[in-house]
Parts: C-alpha cells; structure tokens; sequence
C-alpha cells in the first residue's frame, strides 16, 4: 500500500511480518484504529508526516492476484539487501526456537528462491534486524511471547526482545519498541508508528519507554486507575457475578496491578474496553502474561486481604457520605414563591 509514485528515497517502507506462532488478531484489530488510523497514516492526511508505504499482508495492494506473491515478498529481499532505507520492521506473533529440533520448521514467511524452501520468521528477524531504522512488536505474542510461550510449550516461543536481546538498539540507536495487548489496542498501535515516524521526521524526541519497553504515555498507569467501577473498589463494593456495575476484583480482575490504558482509552473509537463493558482484566499486557495472572476468573492473590480491608473502610466511608448526600441532595430552603425574601439578602442603601 503506497502513497503514490514517490521513488523509493523518499519513501519510509514499513514491512510488516505477521508469521510469528500468531492469530493475526494485531493486523484485524489495527483495521479498527481512528486515532489516527491506518488510511490517514498511509495517505498521509496528516502534516509533517513522511511518505509511507506499508507491506502488510492483510492488505497489499501493489501485490494482489496479478502480481502475485512473489512481488510482495520481494520487498522483504530488499530490506534485506538495503535497497530501502529507511524501513521499520513490524513484527507480529511470537519467536519460537527453531534450534531445538532436528527437522521441519514452527513458522516461516515466504519461500528461499535459492532452495524452494520456508524462510523461518527467525531467520527473517536475523536478515531484517541490521536493516532496520526500528523494530516495532506488535501484540502480547511479540511483545513477550504470550499465549504460545507458556509453560509447557513445544516451541520454545518468546518474543522479539528474548530473541534479539533486550539491549538490542537499530542502527538509528532506537530499542525495540513493545505495544502490548491480546490484541493490542488499534490507536495505541497507530499512535506509536506515527510517533516513530515523526521521529525518523526529526520532529519528536526519543520515544519514552519503561524496563519493559512499552511507551510510557501508554502504559504509566494502571487498568484500575482509569476504570469507571474505582470508586466501587474504593467504597468496598464488589460483585461476585457477572452483569453487575460494582468492581469486578473478586471475580477475578487484575486491573488493579496491571499497566493498561484501555479503561481510559476505549477499544474502538473511545467505546468498549474490558472493565469497562463488563470483562475482568485478565493483563494481557502484561510479561508474565498469562502463567502468572492464571487461574483466570479467580479473585486474584492478595485480593482477599486488600478487598476486606478496602470493605471495612468503604463502609464507614459510605456511611459518612450517605450523611453528607442527605444535605447536598436537597435544594437550600430559601427557593420558592411569596412574598417574603428569604435568602439572606440585605439591601446596602
């Protein structure tokens, strides 16, 4: 998908490899994105922005039936070669560990010309990293492995930063960048490459990112500290079934410790979102993702203790405010008709 007949100097590439041990669901739900989303980016409706070009395999139209499969993968060979600079890699679904069999591969993304055979989506990340101007993962799955990196896994599966090192800088000095979710929210996605492309721009300073790697303006805070039902925690009151609007903590939710902004953000467009529509946190963005967050819908380790504390508090806090309520939800005695002025009034002459 390009802008036009720009020549390839002008051009930031954007290739996208979603061949990872993945569902695709990052690519479906970047469709959804508005703020911005991926037309305005693409045909570059908003000002400062670089030329861009994205090869994406949900939609690629310069490689459609006619063209074939073998003009789309072709894009891949040049980043590869250097032929387009610069290009930022989109990495989607986890790495497995491709050195731990004797035959046969876990995942691979398009065909060697020289053998006939797969190219695994590791050996493309060993091709494409010395390449890249940034590296970008997109989704728990490349993030930090998520669902296929459990315990007990056959494929040895982790994410972009276990496999490359979590030191690991492109040659623009940039880390990689992680948006985690399963999926990750569509404007988080869409607001961090357009981040990184005003950067490459040089019109936005280094992207802020903490230990795990995630833009900090994203992921600063805590599902809890966004959610609507907070004052329900707060004043001790907790549901223990689903369809109520109290908070969720006892059966099960994890948004009182986990880095999500969806609560604040929405998921489409500022609606839905987990808690917000009903759903427990199970911390999806979250490295430990989800051995240590598991058994899911059991209320979390410590919730007992901090909700029975939080319920004698509340109560009290209740009762105060319910003393206060009975004053403040009344209107003052001085409105209302006759002929006598009773607010207070005094006349200065």
């Amino acid at each position: 998908m390009t802008t036009g007949t720009e020549t390839e100097e002008d051009v930031v590439h954007i290739l996208w490899i979603n061949a990872g041990l993945s569902c695709d669901g990052d690519s479906v739900a970047l469709t959804a994105a508005t703020l911005p989303s991926i037309e305005e980016i693409v045909l570059g409706a908003l000002p400062g922005l670089p030329k861009v070009a994205v090869h994406w395999p949900l939609i690629d139209f310069e490689s459609g039936p006619e063209q074939g499969a073998d003009t789309f993968i072709e894009w891949y060979f040049k980043g590869e070669r250097g032929e387009i600079d610069p290009f930022v890699l989109v990495i989607e679904g986890s790495i497995p560990n491709e050195k731990i069999k004797d035959e046969g591969y876990w995942c691979g993304f398009g065909n060697n010309p020289e053998t006939g055979q797969p190219i695994t989506t590791s050996e493309w990340l060993d091709r494409l990293a010395p390449q890249a101007t940034a590296i970008v993962a997109a989704g728990t799955c490349a993030t930090y492995g998520g669902i296929h990196a459990m315990a007990g896994n056959p494929t040895g599966a982790m994410g972009v930063a276990d496999y490359l090192g979590w030191d690991w800088k492109s040659k623009a000095g940039l880390p990689i960048v992680n948006i985690p979710g399963c999926p990750t929210q569509p404007d988080n996605f869409s607001e961090t490459l357009l981040y990184l492309l005003y950067q490459l721009q040089g019109n936005a300073p280094m992207i802020p990112l903490d230990d795990a790697l995630r833009p900090t303006w994203l992921f600063g805070h805590t599902v809890h500290e966004g959610c609507d039902r907070g004052g329900f925690y707060e004043q001790g009151e907790f549901t223990t079934e689903y369809g109520s609007a109290k908070c969720l903590v006892k059966i099960g939710c994890w948004g009182p410790v986990v880095k999500c902004n969806v609560t604040k953000r929405g998921w489409m467009d500022g609606i839905g979102g987990c808690p917000n529509v009903g759903g427990i946190c199970i911390a999806c963005t979250m490295p430990g993702f989800p051995d240590k967050f598991m058994p899911f819908m059991d209320e979390p380790p410590g919730g007992k203790v901090s909700s029975a504390a939080t319920s004698a508090y509340g109560g009290v806090i209740r009762k105060l405010r319910n003393v206060t309520m009975r004053t403040i939800d009344k209107e003052p005695k001085w409105r209302h008709t006759g002929e006598r002025l009773t607010t207070g009034y005094r006349p200065p002459w």
